[in-house]
């Protein structure tokens, strides 16, 4: 008899709602957590700082101070680790020594016992793991700061896993957001170093996208929706997503397809051998590029645990806790910036829509002076690709172009340009040479006409 769970006929519009706290006012408990971030803040900074002394400067007094702090980070759990983490991958915009030192948060945390990951399967599909799998594994594949994931098998024989969510993490979450964001804005009245790296706007990132992760079915249509699009023009072999099994998904626990691979960042010189290093890269890219500017929803966090080389040799993209959304202005905008890239570099096109999205506000500066400022800010990027240009730069030059004419940075642009500094750190490895934009391949479900026009069979 097949198991039916909660989400069988898939999730229903009131099970993908998102609910996240307000950011701009404290709860009757947020002091207490509030004196508690404080205090493991200093005196972990301080134990680090005092460390440095003793050993008389072996490092730079800023290391230490920034070791301090990421240690701080990993004792108050999962909240900060992910603020650790977007610290780690955005090292153009944060002070290096706070962004090495994050590096840290990148790796796998403490994961949560077998009995509670029983407890939860039990709670979200109601029946316990061994009703409901042949086989079920308590040691946790990986653990994460929301999650972890069990390997399992099905009544059928299928291989797959089971991603669940940590418990009381919702709760734990919405107090630690408005902690933090009522303390960022402290550390940014009273310091010029935090002014400049604006955590208050990192925070308020973090709560656009935590309680969407937090949202377990909503990351499941969505992983689901993803790989069926990815071959809605009939191509796209060479790359995958897990398959959703909707039989054994419920509130806080996701089944999909096992997958058998490393991750991009585990294939040095001798794990990419046999491999098309410039062709993987570009399959890859390709789908990311379709789903941005075609679909709307694109994968918005490729770090490379999240992208695989598959044994079988597809690559395979993973965890849709993150996504962005392009639709209406913003995908417009993305597919000329993209079509002015790759075939005529005519940047004057991009100026209406960036004073239709309000990224600079009519009546500043005239149409060709904004061309010829996005020409200098985007130009290298597009004509350079992945080749020796810092994306993390080009985002704090577009932020800083947005605050010179008083605008609200546009996290959408924020967002792919973060993808494409992950693609960046790929191609050193596996595409030296590659150039993303001059490789018109990867827009060829985009832009169809202009492809065959500029490179003709």
């Amino acid at each position: 008899m097949t198991f039916c769970g909660p989400y069988t006929d898939g999730p229903t519009p009131a099970d993908l709602e998102i609910t996240a706290p307000r950011l701009d006012r404290l709860e009757w408990k947020d002091p207490a957590r509030l004196a508690v971030v404080v205090t493991v803040l200093w005196w972990n900074t301080l134990r680090q700082v005092a460390r440095w002394g003793a050993r008389r400067g072996e490092k730079d007094l800023r290391d230490a101070a920034a070791r301090g702090v990421i240690d701080a980070f990993e004792r108050l759990g999962p909240m900060y680790v992910k603020l650790g983490q977007v610290i780690a991958s955005s090292p153009g915009l944060f002070p290096r020594p706070l962004a090495d030192a994050a590096l840290r948060c990148l790796d796998e945390v403490r994961p949560i016992d077998g009995a509670s990951v029983r407890r939860i399967i039990a709670e979200g599909l109601g029946a316990r793991p061994e009703e409901i799998f042949a086989a079920f594994d308590d040691t946790p594949l990986s653990a994460a700061s929301v999650g972890q994931v069990h390997a399992c098998r099905l009544p059928d024989g299928r291989d797959a896993v089971v991603k669940v969510q940590r418990p009381g993490i919702t709760e734990l979450m919405a107090t630690d957001v408005r902690v933090a964001y009522f303390f960022s804005r402290i550390l940014e009245r009273v310091s010029k170093v935090m002014r400049s790296a604006k955590p208050t706007a990192v925070i308020e990132d973090l709560h656009a996208v935590t309680f969407q992760e937090l949202n377990s079915a909503l990351e499941a249509r969505r992983q689901h929706d993803f790989r069926e699009r990815m071959y809605a023009f009939g191509d796209n072999e060479g790359v995958t997503a897990p398959e959703v099994y909707w039989d054994y998904c419920g509130p806080r626990v996701i089944c999909m397809e096992r997958m058998y691979g490393r991750p991009l960042d585990e294939l040095d010189a001798s794990g990419i051998e046999g491999v098309d290093g410039p062709e993987l890269l570009r399959r890859g890219v390709k789908v990311w590029v379709e789903a941005a500017l075609v679909h709307g929803a694109f994968h918005g966090d490729v770090h490379a645990g999240n992208l695989w080389l598959l044994d079988d040799g597809r690559m395979c993209y993973l965890d849709f806790g993150i996504m962005g959304e392009l639709h209406g202005p913003w995908q417009e905008l993305m597919r000329d910036m993209f079509y002015t890239g790759m075939f005529d570099a005519d940047f004057h096109r991009l100026v209406p829509h960036y004073r239709d999205l309000g990224i600079i506000p009519e009546g500043i500066g005239t149409d060709a002076e904004i061309a010829m400022r996005l020409e200098l800010v985007f130009g290298p990027i597009l004509r350079s690709g992945m080749a020796g240009i810092s994306v993390g730069r080009t985002i704090t030059m577009l932020l800083d172009m947005a605050k010179q004419y008083n605008a609200e940075s546009p996290r959408e642009l924020i967002l792919i340009s973060k993808q494409l500094l992950y693609f960046e750190r790929y191609s050193t490895a596996l595409a030296p040479d590659w150039i993303l934009f001059a490789d018109r391949s990867i827009a060829k479900n985009v832009f169809p006409e202009a492809v065959a026009a500029a490179d003709p069979a």
